[in-house]
């Protein structure tokens, strides 16, 4: 039998590291995200994913982690526990409470970038700081006391969210309903008609690469949840958070194919990603093979619900509400499904899969309204959106003075402006010879 001293001191060694892997998916978000954008915003939306890590988990230390975990009034929110002081009795005895904070920490600044993706390219920099403080502080914690709370009131109803498609992803999710919505869709996103408008990408290679940052620090994400380093759950999670990926990369990247005959790399970025988030409730509950069916149906319903959203004229540059909203409900109504304990499918009854609609809706529309009140609360202070003038020059210089030159997509140099830049390289290189290639 392990000592409990080293039980402990394994156990905060596994919540450190995954904690830290959790962390790194900030720099995924960064990569994803300014992949996505357009070249002029790239700077920006980095900025806001800084921001995020740095105000949210200082607010979460002094306020968030308190709301949360703290000691609990009526089911609804904790009452001590802020900045680690106070009662905290009711926090796991197996690691120090500084993990535990630490691992929740990365959680709530999750949350928080998930958000920054859907208002990117036109969001003041002042109100989003302003955001990123009522999300992290209040917003966040509130909903996720219910479920993960000492006595949280959805909690004991039973609702199954192993490491937070509703807690984290849903709520967020439909937090990018309004704010996008408050902020408004990006100049020229839609024509006269209200038909959507494409803005191409900057750098799909960074989105890519971004995502499988994030892909790795899923497995800290979800693995690490157990927040015990010798839980034997451990690698089966870690192998469906793998399953549910693949399978819901698979499914996006096969039906752009069929259906356009290319093979979309942003869809299937997004598509792992849809995979990630749907499996994320239930990687601890579900056997592989529903796994499977569960990232796989999330990757369908990331492509359907993209379309859907810009049909309701809701610019979600980085398809935050279609990868994080709708597919946190599908995960977690997929766990009353496909429970191995509880699920409609192995003699469970409709209870659980009750309790989870109810759970995820009450979030949800928790994340929504709350996000709602929040920025209508701060549009009093600061203006939500940048001016017209800023939005068109782009926000790395408007905002952020980053006088970097930009060659926006669809923007090409004419023959003879290409002829002589070469022209003029060579003579600041100190080549008096002209270029070889011949002028036509």
């Amino acid at each position: 039998m392990t000592h409990p001293s080293v039980t402990v001191g394994l156990n905060t060694v596994w919540v450190v590291l995954t904690a830290s892997m959790i962390f790194f998916m900030e720099g995924g978000f960064a990569l994803l995200e300014a992949g996505f954008v357009r070249q002029k915003n790239q700077v920006s939306i980095i900025m806001k994913v800084l921001a995020d890590l740095i105000f949210g988990a200082l607010v979460y230390y002094l306020v968030g982690f308190g709301l949360m975990f703290g000691r609990d009034w009526l089911g609804s929110v904790g009452i001590s526990g802020f900045a680690l002081t106070g009662s905290l009795a009711h926090l796991p005895s197996t690691i120090p409470h500084p993990a535990f904070w630490l691992f929740q920490a990365a959680f709530a600044v999750a949350a928080v970038s998930i958000v920054s993706g859907s208002v990117a390219e036109r969001m003041n920099f002042k109100a989003y700081i302003l955001y990123i403080v009522a999300m992290a502080a209040v917003i966040y914690p509130i909903s996720g006391h219910w479920v993960w709370g000492h006595n949280g009131w959805l909690g004991r109803l039973g609702m199954q969210d192993f490491a937070g498609s509703t807690v984290i992803h849903a709520m967020a999710g439909f937090a990018c309903i309004a704010a996008a919505t408050l902020v408004g869709p990006r100049i020229g996103k839609y024509d006269k008609n209200g038909k959507p408008l494409s803005f191409s990408p900057s750098n799909l290679p960074l989105a890519a690469v971004g995502t499988f940052v994030l892909w790795f620090g899923w497995f800290g994400f979800n693995a690490g949840s157990t927040l015990n380093a010798q839980d034997g759950a451990i690698s089966s999670i870690a192998m469906n958070t793998l399953l549910a990926s693949v399978a819901g990369g698979g499914s996006a990247l096969l039906y752009s194919l069929f259906k356009t005959d290319k093979a979309d790399l942003g869809a299937t970025v997004n598509g792992v990603l849809a995979g990630l988030v749907a499996i994320t409730a239930g990687c601890a509950y579900v056997a592989p093979w529903a796994a499977i069916l569960i990232g796989a149906a999330a990757g369908a319903l990331m492509i359907w619900a993209t379309g859907w959203v810009e049909n309701l004229r809701i610019d979600d540059p980085v398809g935050a509400i279609a990868v994080h909203g709708v597919n946190g409900v599908f995960g977690t109504l997929m766990v009353g499904v496909f429970a191995s304990r509880g699920g409609v499918l192995f003699g469970g009854g409709w209870h659980l899969l009750g309790v989870q609609a109810l759970g995820t809706v009450t979030v949800s529309v928790w994340g929504f309204g709350a996000t709602w009140g929040a920025l209508k609360l701060i549009s009093w202070f600061v203006p939500l959106r940048v001016s017209a003038e800023d939005e068109e020059r782009g926000l790395d210089i408007s905002i952020h003075g980053t006088d970097i030159p930009h060659l926006e997509p669809g923007f090409l140099l004419s023959d003879d402006q290409l002829w002589e830049r070469r022209r003029l390289m060579r003579l600041i290189a100190g080549m008096s010879a002209p270029p070889t290639d011949v002028k036509e």
